[in-house]
């Protein structure tokens, strides 16, 4: 069982407009409620994968309780820990003429330590129980700050995979608790670590430093451009797919998605970076976030292209004979 933690869910109010005014009065949208979070969305992304999964997060309010139907609808499994404060809510508004999407986002919950408290205690429970467990999102409040790290630690503690996919203060805390393997966009490093990833040595650097303090796998992404990968202490370089950017919310938990497929069905890591580059691609291309299916990527996965930079990792031909 694959499963996935979000502390930040969003319900999105989504309304989409054949063209938008601006500026001006806008008629006539189609309204939607969705659930978000990046969290939710690796889990979302992993339904269209086939692969088993269960979210886990908060929810609170009226918010809350809409956001538990939505799940339910989409067959998202989950469970919760139900809080005090509102779960917070954002409007999207979908231009589909002009292909342009404008994300309003309301305020973050604070939660209590109690609150906290209990999450960790089934966090601990769950973890227990799971192959693999993503942490993905951001944090809401100091409180939920320590809940990540903890989480990774407990993943080491009964030897599961950890997945990171976060940004903001605790962001260093997690790192330094060691994840199996991390994702993050190059913004969300420099804006989260306070450092230069200008360059490619910069950047392969980073990578180094990442395995140095035990992280097995990580990716350094950067929307369409070419970005950067470490298994142990082998790099890479990946030149994604060409392709129109529609919206790229939700990418980074799609490829993040296929990152969690690979592992879960053992593909190598060249295979698995090549679905999750394509992942993140096709997402990319439309206005739905994390709802790809394998078969939309046959036509791109093979224009990705993966380099290998310094030492070169073997491959073993195990064919039985």
């Amino acid at each position: 069982m694959i499963v996935t933690v979000t502390i930040n869910p969003l319900l999105e109010r989504i309304y989409t407009f054949r063209e938008v005014n601006y500026p001006g009065t806008n008629r006539d949208g189609i309204v939607a409620l969705k659930a978000g979070g990046k969290g939710i969305n690796v889990s979302r992304q992993l339904n269209q994968l086939n692969t088993p999964n269960l979210s886990f997060t908060f929810l609170g309010g009226t918010n809350g309780r809409l956001f538990r139907e939505i799940l339910k609808e989409e067959k998202i499994g989950f469970t919760s820990v139900k809080t005090s404060a509102e779960t917070r809510e954002g409007i999207v508004v979908i231009d589909e003429k002009n292909e342009k999407v404008i994300s309003f986002f309301g305020s973050n919950p604070d939660l209590t330590t109690n609150e906290v408290d209990e999450f960790r205690v089934k966090l601990d429970k769950i973890i227990q129980n799971c192959e693999i467990v993503v942490f993905s999102g951001s944090s809401p409040c100091i409180n939920t700050d320590s809940i990540f790290p903890f989480g990774i630690e407990l993943a080491n503690k009964y030897d599961k995979i950890s997945v990171c996919d976060t940004y903001g203060r605790h962001l260093i805390d997690c790192i330094k608790a060691g994840p199996t393997i991390l994702h993050n966009n190059v913004d969300e490093l420099q804006d989260s670590l306070g450092i230069n990833l200008e360059s490619e040595e910069k950047r392969i650097r980073l990578l180094d430093n990442l395995y140095s303090d035990g992280i097995k796998q990580s990716y350094i992404t950067d929307a369409e451009k070419i970005f950067y990968a470490a298994n142990f202490d082998f790099h890479f370089r990946v030149s994604p797919p060409s392709i129109k950017t529609i919206d790229s919310v939700g990418s980074g938990d799609s490829f993040v998605a296929g990152i969690v497929y690979a592992w879960h069905n053992d593909l190598t890591f060249e295979e698995g970076l090549k679905l999750a580059t394509s992942l993140g691609a096709v997402n990319a291309s439309r206005f739905d976030v994390s709802s790809v299916i394998l078969r939309d990527t046959d036509d791109i996965i093979h224009d990705v292209t993966v380099t290998a930079l310094g030492k070169k990792m073997k491959t073993l031909n195990v064919t039985p004979r």
